[in-house]
């Protein structure tokens, strides 16, 4: 894949220069990455590039360029509404939306305020409802040690490693940490104290054929809340990603089949981008052919 284009839009009365990065060709699809900045999504917008055009805008104050930009919106419909201009100035007609984390979150958010803007709705591990007995862990307090456990079932995996672990020259290693905690500071702005901004109250108007997907050893958001999810929106369906924790897309390789039906060794996402997005069973006829009755048959839902 040829490297991302990357589109600067002057929003917001010009007050935020917005960097997107498109790359891939195909049907439109926006990619909203989770709170540790677009960097650490890569491998996965990197796979979705395969068969789609992503546009993956780098939340406020991420832009390299514009690191202020996070000052300039304080309140949720600010940023919803930031956002419905970026998607207006990209010009994209009915685009899929896949987001992860606080990204889905805004993928959804999105898809409800304005229900004709977004095609297909892919929600990997959202944040966004709350019960009392089921608290969303707080990943921004966590010490390192804490923070990688419960982002990662096998913290010591390769994925983990390529996820957390820093360049061993000073440069690299201080502009991949300040850019890590940049983006978490970013994002949490509208997240915490709790990652409840009133979606449930939005979320009947969602249109969008909707994915709901969630590692089943998701330990900082419970992966009961998938359900509750999936009540919210009419016709969400749910996928749950076995031996994967709040990183599903990076976690996981393809393709998914149970144990003793073969394996992938190398690092990278599990989940399967075959001409179109498919998730956990879904996979391609040829895939099919080569692993037997080790998968089952699954409609792929954005495509």
């Amino acid at each position: 894949m040829a490297e991302a284009e990357v589109r600067r839009l002057h929003l917001w009365q010009n007050r935020i220069e917005a960097e997107v990065e498109v790359s891939g060709s195909g049907k439109p699809m926006l990619y909203f990455h989770g709170p540790w900045g677009l960097d650490a999504d890569r491998p996965f917008v990197k796979r979705l590039a395969d068969r789609h055009t992503v546009y993956a805008p780098k939340f406020l104050g991420t832009s390299r360029d514009d690191p202020n930009a996070i000052h300039v919106i304080d309140d949720w419909l600010d940023l919803l509404v930031y956002h419905a201009e970026l998607i207006e100035k990209l010009a994209l007609t009915e685009p899929s939306a896949v987001g992860h984390s606080f990204g889905a979150l805004l993928a959804a958010e999105i898809a409800a305020a304005s229900p004709s803007a977004i095609g297909k709705l892919a929600m990997v591990a959202p944040v966004g409802l709350w019960s009392d007995e089921r608290p969303v862990k707080n990943w921004m307090v966590l010490s390192d040690t804490a923070r990688r456990a419960a982002l990662f079932p096998d913290p010591d995996s390769a994925v983990a490693r390529q996820f957390f672990d820093a360049p061993k020259d000073l440069d690299g290693r201080v502009d991949k940490l300040a850019k890590f905690i940049w983006a978490q500071a970013c994002s949490g702005k509208f997240v915490w104290p709790v990652p409840d901004r009133g979606f449930k109250n939005r979320s009947h108007r969602i249109a969008a054929p909707a994915l709901i997907i969630w590692g089943a050893q998701d330990s900082i958001v419970a992966p009961a809340y998938a359900q509750d999810f999936a009540r919210l929106i009419k016709g969400a369906r749910v996928a749950m990603i076995a031996d994967a924790g709040h990183l599903p897309h990076l976690e996981q390789r393809p393709p998914n089949f149970s144990k003793g039906c073969g394996s992938d060794p190398e690092p990278g996402p599990r989940i399967r981008v075959i001409g179109n997005f498919w998730i956990e069973a879904g996979i391609d006829d040829e895939a099919r052919a080569d692993h037997g009755n080790c998968v089952s048959a699954a409609r792929p839902i954005i495509q």
